[in-house]
């Protein structure tokens, strides 16, 4: 594959020995480029000059605000945490490994993550229906008839997309699975909050609390 097609792994490991070791591991895969970096400030720099389509992430550098500096600074894919053994399971990232590292479950697990990342994006191109909105989820907003414009957040953008995905309806623990990923450490709090924002937006009406989850009242449709 072109090596400018290639999906671009962005390696933050203090050790670096094991970033350039995986780092060649990687560049052995068909349509993988990995970009090495054994802190977060050239974490950022890399990504900031290169892009990224996901990222490895030592977990001992998690701290300090590097997960949302990332995020920040245009990671939008897939983030997988590299776990020393005793290590904790930091917030934000979308799934974890433990070290050593196997390859061929990184692999396995890197992988399923870009599809998905692939399947989420070519979908946000789509415009949708949402009763008296015209939703744009690559735009984050939506457009009411008279023309005005409402602006969602990331995470607004991403409720409402799942809901989309779903016939209108899903469960808490979906949502948080889907918008934060699992064993992220989010708890339905943080949910209620974006809920709570993006009802005030949309309007309660069209934006209920079922049991167990949230619903749309009325199914989306393609606009």
């Amino acid at each position: 594959m072109d090596r400018a097609a290639a999906k671009r792994i962005l390696l933050i490991d203090s050790d670096d020995t094991l970033c350039r070791v995986l780092a060649e591991q990687l560049a052995q895969q068909d349509g993988l480029h990995a970009l090495c970096a054994t802190n977060g400030e050239a974490a950022l720099a890399l990504l900031a000059g290169h892009g990224a389509d996901a990222a490895l992430l030592d977990a001992t550098l998690a701290g300090d605000g590097l997960i949302p500096a990332l995020r920040a600074g245009g990671l939008s894919g897939p983030l997988v945490l590299l776990l020393p053994p005793g290590l904790g399971v930091p917030a934000g990232g979308d799934d974890h490994l433990a070290k050593p590292i196997r390859l061929g479950t990184l692999l396995t697990r890197l992988r399923a993550l870009l599809r998905q990342a692939d399947t989420v994006a070519a979908a946000m191109v789509e415009a949708l229906i949402i009763g008296p909105y015209r939703f744009l989820p690559a735009a984050k907003r939506l457009e009411a008839v008279d023309g005005s414009r409402i602006r969602l957040t990331e995470k607004e953008t991403q409720i409402l997309h799942h809901l989309c995905r779903h016939g209108g309806m899903a469960p808490r623990e979906d949502l948080l699975g889907a918008v934060w990923g699992y064993g992220a450490g989010i708890d339905t709090h943080t949910l209620e909050t974006h809920i709570y924002r993006l009802r005030r937006k949309l309007g309660a009406s069209l934006l209920v609390r079922v049991e167990g989850g949230y619903r749309l009242a009325g199914e989306p449709v393609p606009a």
